[in-house]
């Protein structure tokens, strides 16, 4: 009895949509997202300089841990243990590069500066940490 029912007579068929149906609503789809896309570049862009702050900390917090050890902080990145994460020039997932820009017993300031342009107006974003551990936007794509 069940089985008859989910059977259908010829004469019934069910509503779907066409491939003109389809196209429209896809062209739509295509259009509101070239509408939304230029209001979203600022949000891409600042999803991504989550980076450059989470890899600024892990300098800080290595610079740190190298002050405690020899009671001065370096001017060698690789003497504090950090591994840049490798780029996406270099077939790797990070869009920052990372240095230390200045190191002495009391102070150090290291940089990440973005290797590609996030919204494409040309300018790259560059953030720097200091001995407080707070990472500060110098340059804001």
């Amino acid at each position: 009895m069940i089985l008859n029912k989910l059977r259908m007579s010829p004469k019934q068929r069910l509503k779907a949509i066409n491939l003109q149906e389809t196209l429209i609503v896809l062209a739509i789809i295509g259009i509101l997202l070239l509408l939304a896309l230029p209001n979203l570049m600022p949000l891409i862009a600042k999803a991504k300089s989550v980076e450059a702050q989470v890899q600024l900390k892990a300098i800080y917090n290595a610079q740190t841990t190298h002050r405690f050890m020899y009671s001065k902080y370096s001017n060698n990145i690789e003497e504090i243990d950090f591994e840049a994460p490798r780029t996406v020039k270099n077939d790797g997932t990070a869009n920052y590069q990372y240095q230390i820009i200045s190191a002495d017993n009391a102070t150090f300031k290291a940089r990440a500066e973005a290797i590609t342009d996030f919204d494409g107006d040309g300018v790259f974003n560059v953030w720097e940490i200091d001995e407080t551990g707070n990472p500060k936007q110098i340059v804001k794509d």
